[in-house]
């Protein structure tokens, strides 16, 4: 059984493509999964997994662009694994077509862990949790399937770093930053990467980009201080039309998270994938 979201758009969803940015779509999947497991949850405990978990990682794809609509877009959500102390879940953000056709936004994957808030520690799912799950088993489609994340060895370069200061917004009732903030920190991390490669080579206008991937995996909390964090990003690989840019979230030698992006070069014109210039292209590879 799969549950069904209405999710209404604002206007400052969208990013200065006119495209809903990239990092807003998480927060349509957890509204999605708390009205799932709260709202329309089959027992009293089922509804303590809408705030009593923590994001394991989350793999997000991004098919098409989302342009402003006044009507809701749909959310639809199921589990698809169910372990001794997690459990998955799918989501597709779509809007259905006059010709009865679904035109997909998105797909993505969460796994999430119960979690004691009280004692900063893990528990196991509990067999009334599994039980009220279990309705809303369901394998993934047979056209798409999340692939297990692949990160090279996280490289520390200075010039990829960036001071990543929380904000009093960011943190949840727990006291942690909640996990779609951390999309906003990668973005922000590897705008200012691209930033530096820009005016390091001296190119006069970078071409625009769309993320077609996002992958996070959570390690440990990061909680409001006034000391920065340290983001750290690089540029892990180069196609004929992407590129990768890989981050991690770190306090000192702590790792706290993980996130991998990629980027599409993309010409606002013709709305197709395009190759980068020569200029663009020796300076991505000159930091590979």
């Amino acid at each position: 059984m799969r549950h069904l979201y209405e999710c209404p758009m604002r206007w400052a969803d969208l990013d200065m493509l006119g495209h809903v940015n990239n990092v807003v779509y998480v927060d349509y999947l957890q509204e999605a999964r708390v009205d799932m497991l709260r709202t329309h949850a089959r027992s009293p405990q089922t509804q303590g997994l809408a705030e009593g978990v923590v994001v394991a990682s989350h793999q997000v794809t991004y098919v098409a662009p989302l342009l402003f609509d006044f009507t809701p877009v749909h959310v639809e959500s199921w589990v698809t694994d169910i372990r001794a102390a997690s459990f998955t879940m799918a989501y597709e953000i779509f809007r259905d077509q006059p010709d009865g056709t679904r035109k997909v936004y998105v797909r993505a994957s969460t796994v999430l862990a119960p979690y004691v808030f009280a004692t900063e520690s893990p528990r196991r799912l509990r067999p009334e949790e599994k039980a009220n799950l279990q309705p809303y088993l369901e394998a993934y489609p047979e056209e798409w399937s999340p692939k297990p994340l692949a990160l090279g060895e996280p490289k520390r370069l200075e010039d990829g770093r960036f001071p990543l200061y929380v904000r009093f917004s960011d943190v949840d009732a727990y006291g942690h930053v909640n996990n779609v903030k951390y999309f906003e920190y990668f973005q922000e991390s590897r705008l200012a990467l691209m930033k530096r490669l820009s005016s390091h080579n001296d190119i006069k206008s970078w071409p625009s980009v769309v993320v077609a991937q996002t992958d996070v995996t959570y390690h440990a909390p990061v909680l409001a201080r006034s000391e920065p964090y340290d983001v750290w990003s690089y540029v892990s690989r180069l196609g004929t039309k992407s590129m990768t840019i890989e981050s991690e979230i770190a306090d000192g030698d702590l790792r706290l998270a993980r996130g991998q992006v990629t980027l599409v070069f993309y010409d606002l014109e013709s709305g197709k994938a395009v190759e980068p210039s020569p200029q663009v292209r020796a300076a991505v590879e000159g930091v590979l």
